[in-house]
């Protein structure tokens, strides 16, 4: 009768799923547990990342008691009767884990009740929090524990910890005959948002909500599926034809200027289960791509949407992607840059062995002076103008011009400083 999250708890390290860098092979927190020389520890992550699980694993396999609090439940009282019955078992030589889940609900009394017990090593102690340590855990409890980050689970990982479930006939819902195809499940992955509590409870709500056909299977559909979460399940393949579609018709409308319809695909993709981050990462792209210079701005702007979209998570965070979506599509437009960096790729690709100009190169050692590096140089600071007429192009690409400034935006003024810059190497070139 557990629900299906608990049943499918991983029972080894190796079924884990996600937090790789801390739990991969070879890495410092795997190494610690399986030599069982664990010191006490704070999980910060978000919700349904495995805080919990980890925990229950370290207790199973440094074969330590294992005790659980509650911050809404346990009391100073209770924390202190444990606290004592930990310190007994340990001059007995053996070991407790406690693990205090949301421990960012506890007031400081309730955390300073664990202190003594956690510097004269009578527990292992292991805090879980959703909420930055920093700010939540007394600085007396954080100095004695080690802080590891756990990452929100990804919309595939999600999908395979479902798939696990569905082919899982001791724990999971195996012997339950469900018929689920991938783009259901990578839906309830995405609606799941990196909590696989979450999407394992979705899963479990939809078999056991769904009757069995003639043939005796559960047919899991996007149409049930969209009535369990009770909301319409917009068409969309995060692998197929529609995903492309629908990222060219964001892309294609922040290009033209258009923040109406910018805004609508965005939130037609974010609302289909589009994993934000990508969405952020094509904005970073257009910000490069089709305004470059003309608002430097807009480079910053993206990157610090990504920023807060990972900072607050979702939904809350979709305002600060539509906030760059709008800034972008009015923002002035120019792929001088782009189109400059193209042929700039294409010359590289014909002059790659091209030797770098004598004057371009520091001569270290006196052979290499002899040799000529660095003969014919011009230090820009000596010259009023700080620019010089010395070319810095190998000498097959000698007057070449790749960055074509535009009118639009703050090109307008680099042109401006293009042109002036070039009649000052003219000046000094006839002079020479």
């Amino acid at each position: 009768m557990q629900p299906l999250a608990e049943r499918m708890r991983p029972r080894t390290l190796d079924e884990m799923t996600g937090q790789e860098n801390l739990l991969g092979p070879g890495k410092p927190l795997r190494v610690q547990i399986e030599r069982d020389e664990l010191g006490s520890m704070i999980l910060w992550g978000p919700p349904g990342c495995g805080k919990t699980t980890l925990a229950l694993l370290v207790a199973r396999l440094t074969k330590a008691e294992f005790v659980s609090f509650s911050a809404v439940l346990a009391g100073i009282k209770e924390i202190k009767e444990v606290m004592a019955e930990a310190e007994r078992a340990s001059r007995g030589g053996r070991r407790t884990t406690v693990f205090v889940d949301e421990v960012h609900r506890f007031n400081k009394a309730q955390q300073d009740a664990f202190l003594p017990y956690v510097e004269a090593g009578h527990i292992l102690f292991i805090g879980a929090t959703t909420e930055n340590p920093s700010f939540e855990v007394i600085a007396p409890l954080l100095s004695r524990t080690k802080v590891y980050v756990l990452a929100p689970l990804s919309t595939p990982q999600i999908a395979e910890l479902l798939r696990r479930a569905l082919a899982d006939n001791e724990r999971g819902l195996g012997n339950e005959n469900v018929d689920a195809g991938e783009e259901v499940l990578f839906r309830i992955a995405s609606f799941a948002n990196g909590d696989a509590r979450s999407a394992y409870n979705t899963l479990e709500l939809a078999v056991r909500s769904t009757a069995p056909g003639a043939d005796g299977r559960r047919s899991l559909t996007s149409e049930r599926l969209g009535e369990i979460l009770q909301r319409k399940m917009l068409r969309y393949d995060k692998a197929g034809e529609e995903h492309y579609n629908l990222i060219s018709a964001l892309h294609k409308s922040v290009r033209n200027s258009d923040p109406d319809a910018a805004l609508y695909w965005l939130a037609r993709m974010l609302e289909s289960g589009e994993d934000p981050l990508f969405l952020a990462r094509r904005m970073v792209r257009m910000a490069s791509e089709d305004i470059g210079l003309a608002e430097p701005g807009a480079l910053a702007v993206t990157l610090a949407a990504k920023e807060a979209f990972d900072f607050i998570g979702a939904p809350e965070g979709y305002l600060a992607l539509a906030q760059a979506a709008v800034y972008l599509s009015l923002a002035p437009k120019s792929n001088a840059l782009y189109t400059a960096y193209g042929a700039v790729l294409e010359d590289v690709g014909k002059t790659e062995a091209d030797p770098v100009p004598l004057h371009l190169r520091n001569a270290p050692t006196g052979l290499m002076s002899n040799l000529g590096y660095g003969k014919g140089y011009e230090y820009a600071h000596n010259y009023a103008e700080k620019v010089t007429a010395m070319t810095c192009l190998p000498d097959n690409l000698q007057g070449r011009s790749y960055y074509l400034p535009t009118d639009q935006g703050f090109e307008q003024r680099l042109r401006q400083r293009f042109e002036e810059i070039r009649k000052i190497k003219a000046q000094r070139a006839a002079a020479k």
